[in-house]
């Protein structure tokens, strides 16, 4: 379905909604892990529950899944090896491949975290109704293919 261009207010405008929105969850999120105790920020967190979801992935799979580029998801392994939540492991195959796999650590840390994030995705659908939840997501996966599809294209 093509749109027809306008002249966008780009204060009402999808995009800064969208990045407001975040950026206020993030902060939100990281006030409450503070709060916690954990040492953790939001996309160390993300790391974490995509390793608990599946375990040993490789430094590119999960910068796939993450929406991240390959330099700054190696920092974050960096770090979250550091803090002892992660090892790193070579493929025996291919000394250039990296396994990332979650300690005993780092499944506490995602543990203690999950129901923090839980409490934040339920504090945001105050007032929402089941039927607004599902047409939102829907909106936002839409937004995502228009997007996903239009750089496709661009670069065929």
């Amino acid at each position: 379905m093509k749109t027809e261009k306008v002249d966008i207010d780009f204060d009402n405008s999808i995009g800064p909604w969208l990045g407001k929105t975040a950026k206020i969850m993030g902060y939100h999120l990281q006030e409450e892990f503070t709060r916690a105790g954990l040492d953790i920020t939001k996309e160390q967190m993300i790391i974490l529950k995509k390793l608990y979801e599946r375990d040993g992935l490789n430094q590119n799979e999960l910068a796939e899944l993450t929406f991240r580029d390959k330099s700054s998801l190696t920092r974050l392994v960096s770090t979250l090896e550091r803090k002892g939540y992660v090892r790193r492991m070579r493929c025996p195959e291919d000394k250039r491949v990296n396994f990332i796999l979650l300690t005993e650590d780092g499944s506490a840390m995602w543990q203690r975290a999950k129901p923090i994030a839980q409490q934040l995705i339920q504090r945001m659908r105050t007032d929402l109704s089941e039927k607004e939840v599902g047409q939102f997501i829907e909106l936002l996966k839409k937004i995502q293919g228009n997007l996903i599809h239009s750089e496709t294209a661009r670069l065929t």
